[in-house]
């Protein structure tokens, strides 16, 4: 019988997480040394219906089955008892390697088993697949997402557990503000994050996006034909003109890191040479303007002295 650990709680915090994904990542060698892993008749192990990670991309799996097929499962899977089923396991990370160890017709798998309930098991895998580059940029984008949101994580502590900077978490989560449209291109790695990037400030993301996949653009030329203004006349109500003057790093950071929390668009427009400025929040539905207006009535009074 599978021996099962201590369960640990969110309460440990997310790099606790992180160090016990690290650890059971290693080889079988090592994570026998450290915690133990037993082998598991791959008939017992099933995928979790929750896995953040969407899309399997054939030619990697095909060259993981390979590899599996020479070598054998390198790192165990980390699995659960599966719920309502003790004898059997459910997959918390390692799904690509139990896809691989199926074609490639193995009868076990390494396995270390945890005692996680069902949002430990999305928090881990959500961790796992982002330290590994296993996500596409939406996905990536989604995981920062479920993360601040199910389990009340900033982008700041985000940034130090994971390694990356805020701005490249805030910037990450932005794309989730595209049309859908793009957001299915961009998944498909049809077109890079760069170019999501840019058509973030374009006015007609959809008609660009035609362009790109058309053309072949590169991310410089998106960028460019983004900024520009459009020829003719608009049928959309005119737009306030922008300052010339280049925004600076922390304003454009601070921008980014609005605009990610909120999920909508966040424009600070500082008057030059003040402490004086305006913000614009942009809104694309009434679901968005109830949302901003429930975050500001919440707010609590500033106090007066």
């Amino acid at each position: 019988m599978v021996e099962k650990r201590d369960r640990r709680g969110l309460g440990r915090g997310l790099s606790a997480l992180m160090a016990d994904v690290n650890v059971e990542a290693a080889t079988p060698s090592q994570a026998e040394g450290r915690k133990g892993f037993e082998t598991v008749p791959i008939e017992r192990i099933y995928a979790n219906p929750d896995q953040p990670r969407r899309q399997f991309t054939e030619n990697d799996l095909v060259d993981l089955t390979n590899s599996v097929r020479e070598k054998g499962v390198i790192q165990p899977l980390i699995v659960r008892p599966l719920p309502g089923d003790p004898t059997s396991y459910q997959i918390v990370a390692g799904e690509r390697r139990w896809r691989a160890a199926q074609a490639a017709q193995l009868h076990e798998l390494p396995v270390v088993v945890r005692d996680f309930d069902d949002i430990e098991v999305l928090e881990v895998a959500i961790i796992e697949n982002i330290q590994r580059a296993d996500l596409n940029a939406i996905e990536e984008a989604a995981g920062y997402r479920q993360l601040m949101e199910k389990f009340g994580h900033t982008q700041e502590k985000l940034a130090t557990a994971l390694g990356k900077s805020r701005s490249h978490i805030a910037n990450s989560m932005r794309l989730l503000s595209l049309p859908d449209a793009v957001q299915d291109v961009l998944s498909a790695g049809e077109i890079t994050a760069g170019h999501g990037r840019a058509l973030l400030t374009a006015d007609n993301p959809n008609e660009l996006l035609r362009a790109i996949l058309t053309k072949k653009l590169s991310v410089r030329e998106t960028e460019k034909l983004a900024k520009a203004k459009p020829t003719g006349p608009s049928k959309s109500s005119p737009r306030k003109p922008k300052a010339s003057a280049q925004k600076d790093a922390d304003t454009k950071a601070l921008e980014d890191d609005l605009s990610a929390n909120l999920g909508m668009s966040v424009d600070i427009d500082h008057v030059v040479d003040s402490e004086a400025g305006s913000i614009t929040i942009s809104y694309k539905s009434l679901d968005q303007l109830d949302e901003l207006c429930r975050l500001l009535t919440i707010m609590p009074p500033v106090e007066t002295r």
